[in-house]
């Protein structure tokens, strides 16, 4: 099988930290030239392009002459500030240099999670890749706080990679692809060419981050592609230092792990929801209603839910719970939590003696509601 990218018409391209910065000593100029050019052959082929990049955080410590990641919050917020400069004005020269212009836009889960932010930010990507413009996306970490320290580009790559449908999600990394061990340690590792995506043995095989520089590390690469999946777009892992990767993957070579997708694309909105990185609440359900939702896509009615966790109101995501503490689906809840806590275990014929009124049989309505693997 040729590498998907020679037949793909939109791209979601991520680049890490280490290949970005040159593993900390500074923006790497001519990796970013390289790239540039490369992007821009594929725009002539008639490919769209949407760049995530990692390196605020590493070129902020750079230029304030830190040699270890902080570890505070604020000071993690003042290095993404002042690394973002550099950041955008090398790209913005680099595509500049082939007549393509650029634009910065920074994200957070919160954008991804409302609905109306989510719509506006598919919007202006979609504007901005139909004016032939080279979107540059990270994650807004001037002002996040858990994200800074728990987020990583590459399950942000995935999250822009679902919201734009894009086909292929290429993570461009400082390893040659995926590894049955991790290379640096057991030489007897070997590379994983082609594997299905969200196959549960790629997990098991993932090591951790590879410096102190990035964030990720292979395993939030392999989830990465997992939830790229949700949406039918194809990973691939592969060395940003080898010499015209782009090209070549867009040319048919195999290189780095390619994971693929034989799953039916999810729906724009049960995508939306299946992307939620943080839920307002949990329904723990029994094994009656779990079996509905996994195996016959049914709605959640109150009969099966046993327990409510969280405060919630009515319409925010919540998660679906096995008793042994599985989470198998997300969904727009129909009531708020205070309203739910009375009617659980409750037939449906019983929910208005309960709370005087009805406003649906279900707790949650299939249409919204999304399965999880």
């Amino acid at each position: 099988m040729n590498s998907v990218l020679q037949s793909a018409r939109r791209i979601v391209i991520k680049v890490g930290s280490a290949i970005v910065t040159n593993d900390g000593r500074g923006l790497d100029h001519t990796a970013l030239a390289n790239w540039s050019y490369q992007i821009a052959q594929l725009m002539a082929m008639g490919k769209e392009v949407v760049l995530v990049s990692s390196g605020a955080v590493a070129e902020g410590m750079q230029r304030l002459g830190w040699e270890q990641r902080p570890s505070s919050i604020h000071e993690l917020q003042a290095a993404a500030a002042v690394g973002q400069m550099g950041l955008v004005h090398a790209y913005e020269t680099s595509f500049r240099a082939h007549q393509i212009g650029t634009a910065q836009v920074l994200l957070t889960h919160d954008d991804l999670a409302d609905r109306t932010r989510y719509l506006n930010a598919l919007s202006t990507l979609r504007t901005l890749l139909s004016l032939k413009i080279v979107p540059i996306i990270n994650e807004n970490d001037t002002v996040v706080t858990d994200e800074i320290r728990f987020g990583d580009n590459d399950t942000l790559g995935a999250l822009v990679t679902n919201l734009i449908e894009a086909d292929v999600f290429v993570i461009l990394t400082d390893q040659s692809g995926l590894y049955t061990a991790d290379p640096r340690v057991d030489k007897t590792a070997t590379l994983v060419s082609e594997a299905q995506a969200g196959d549960i043995n790629l997990e098991k095989m993932a090591g951790g981050a590879g410096t102190g520089i990035s964030r990720g590390g292979m395993l939030t690469k392999i989830l990465a592609a997992k939830r790229a999946a949700r949406s039918g777009a194809h990973t691939i892992i592969a060395s940003g230092r080898e010499a015209n990767v782009l090209l070549r993957l867009a040319q048919g070579e195999r290189i780095g792990t390619q994971l693929i997708t034989t799953s039916t694309p999810l729906s724009a909105r049960k995508t939306w929801l299946a992307d939620h990185l943080q839920v307002r609440g949990k329904l723990i359900i029994d094994n009656g209603a779990a079996l509905a939702i996994s195996n016959e896509g049914k709605s959640l009615l109150p009969i099966g839910v046993t327990a409510i966790e969280g405060d919630f109101a009515r319409g925010e995501v919540v998660a679906c719970v096995t008793t042994e503490g599985k989470v198998i689906a997300r969904g727009l809840v129909n009531y708020a939590a205070n309203e739910a806590c009375k009617i659980i275990g409750l037939a449906t014929n019983q929910i208005e003696t309960t709370l005087g009124y009805i406003d649906d049989v279900e707790l949650i309505h299939r249409d919204n509601l999304v399965r999880l693997n």
